[in-house]
């Protein structure tokens, strides 16, 4: 099995598990992000930041917003942090709609690593509203790191499981709401 195609396969197995395990959250909304704190992109884990909560962002399925500012597609957006989980998060900036994850590699393919980042572009929840690209390096003979192709069914895969994840949370919260 090439290292590519094992690396699919681990994000196949460990995106389904997210999927299939993510429920409800069933708590408290966290207090609101403020704006100025994420102007220039916040490193860290905002997953438990809601869109709602970021004025002119995140109104929900297209609704235009004001403000100025592109809105985000909330749902694409927790969907692409509940997916992305199994990676170390490097930056996150809801005004723009990008996710970057941080380099890492599989304890079984230690000679290669990945990254991954998402780009949520759209308020609509559609799959012209999500691009994803994912990137490799491989350990050269001198120890550094250089780059290598990924399948182009890598980012479709991942894709895909984000889109499912977005339309499970937007289901979940109009039964909610009854």
């Amino acid at each position: 099995m090439t290292s590519v195609s094992r690396f699919s396969a681990v994000c196949a197995a460990t995106l389904t598990l997210v999927v299939a395990g993510c429920g409800g959250s069933g708590g408290d909304a966290p207090p609101p992000l403020d704006p100025r704190d994420s102007a220039g992109g916040v490193s860290g884990n905002l997953s438990d930041t809601r869109l709602t909560d970021i004025p002119g962002l995140g109104g929900g399925d297209g609704a235009a917003q004001g403000g100025g500012l592109t809105p985000v597609n909330r749902f694409l957006w927790r969907a692409s942090l509940d997916t992305l989980a199994f990676l170390p998060l490097n930056s996150t900036d809801p005004f723009t709609g990008v996710i970057a994850t941080d380099w890492a590699a599989s304890p079984d393919a230690p000679n290669e690593r990945f990254k991954v980042t998402a780009y949520v572009q759209s308020p609509q929840l559609s799959a012209n509203a999500l691009k994803v690209a994912v990137f490799r390096e491989v350990r050269a003979a001198d120890g550094g790191w250089a780059s290598a192709p990924v399948s182009g069914s890598t980012a479709r895969q991942l894709e895909d499981a984000i889109l499912v994840r977005a339309r499970q949370l937007r289901i979940g919260e109009r039964e909610s709401q009854g």
